[in-house]
């Protein structure tokens, strides 16, 4: 097999891919603005300089690669008008599979990744594309987890909405075996954790690890994409987030799909072992 490419493979989701991909002996491309390559993987794993705003960096990207697993670039509209073109190079260029990381509550053809969504089903012969839910290490590394440690606080419109939080060493594990396994899957997949919890269970479950009080404080919707905005988002997509939130609280994520069992034959991580693994970023007492 060809190289395997892994645009935003330096993201959350990238890393852990690069390194179970790496564990089980693939030739890995780690694709960045940086272009600089994954820690502790190895001479399997290599960086590469690549923008989607650059066409110019596409030709090196796809040279030798069977199989591409895409992460749209952040903070964009409509990502199709990025991505699109990069895909139909790629095809030209022989790469076979093609892997898109989406979202939940976005679904084919409609806003952000749901135009590239449709157009990959339409013109790649092998693709899959994961729909996870809020991952767990949001809460450790993004933008809960400052206010987390500094504040004791967790800001949300989210009200008493549940999730079925996600570990991202899940997310990566099935990612895997779709761009690997020997038949294309040619579907979505739906991924969640095994428990739908409310940001109040969260805040109590990350205290009760770190021996502190943490509040679940509850803003509007306007309010929470205000936030976003003074943490560096742009409007648009800040407003987009804030409306997911507020459809958590009328119950859009509180569900579980069986997709992590069904893919890698093994139930999906829990929020409280994640908890236990990840308290001293906390800040344990």
């Amino acid at each position: 097999m060809g190289d395997i490419l892994l645009t935003g493979g330096t993201g959350k989701i990238g890393r852990r891919l690069a390194r179970q991909l790496s564990e089980r002996g693939y030739s890995v491309r780690v694709a960045s603005r940086s272009g600089v390559g994954v820690e502790g993987c190895g001479d399997h794993v290599k960086g590469i300089r690549f923008d989607w705003h650059d066409e110019g960096t596409f030709g090196e990207v796809i040279e030798g690669v069977d199989a591409a697993y895409l992460v749209g670039p952040e903070e964009v509209a409509e990502p199709l008008d990025l991505v699109g073109p990069f895909v139909e190079r790629a095809v030209e260029e022989g790469v076979k599979r093609f892997v898109l990381v989406s979202a939940s509550p976005i679904v084919k053809g409609g806003p952000m990744m749901g135009g590239v969504h449709a157009f990959l089903e339409k013109y790649v012969e092998e693709w899959a594309v994961l729909r996870p839910t809020w991952f767990m290490q949001n809460f450790s590394e993004q933008h809960y987890c400052q206010t987390i440690v500094e504040e004791g606080r967790i800001y949300s419109a989210m009200g008493d909405g549940k999730v079925g939080y996600i570990d991202v060493e899940d997310i990566a594990a099935v990612g895997c075996e779709a761009l690997i396994g020997e038949a294309a899957m040619n579907r979505e997949l739906i991924l969640n954790g095994p428990k739908c919890l409310s940001l109040d269970e969260v805040a109590g479950l990350i205290g009760g690890a770190i021996g502190k009080r943490i509040e679940h404080v509850r803003l509007s919707e306007g309010e929470m994409a205000k936030r976003f905005e003074v943490l560096g988002m742009a409007e648009a997509y800040a407003r987009v987030l804030a409306g997911m939130e507020t459809d958590i609280s009328h119950g859009s994520e509180d569900y579980l799909s069986r997709e992590v069992e069904i893919v890698t034959g093994r139930k999906p991580r829990d929020f409280e072992a994640y908890v236990e693994r990840t308290k001293e970023v906390w800040g344990e007492e």
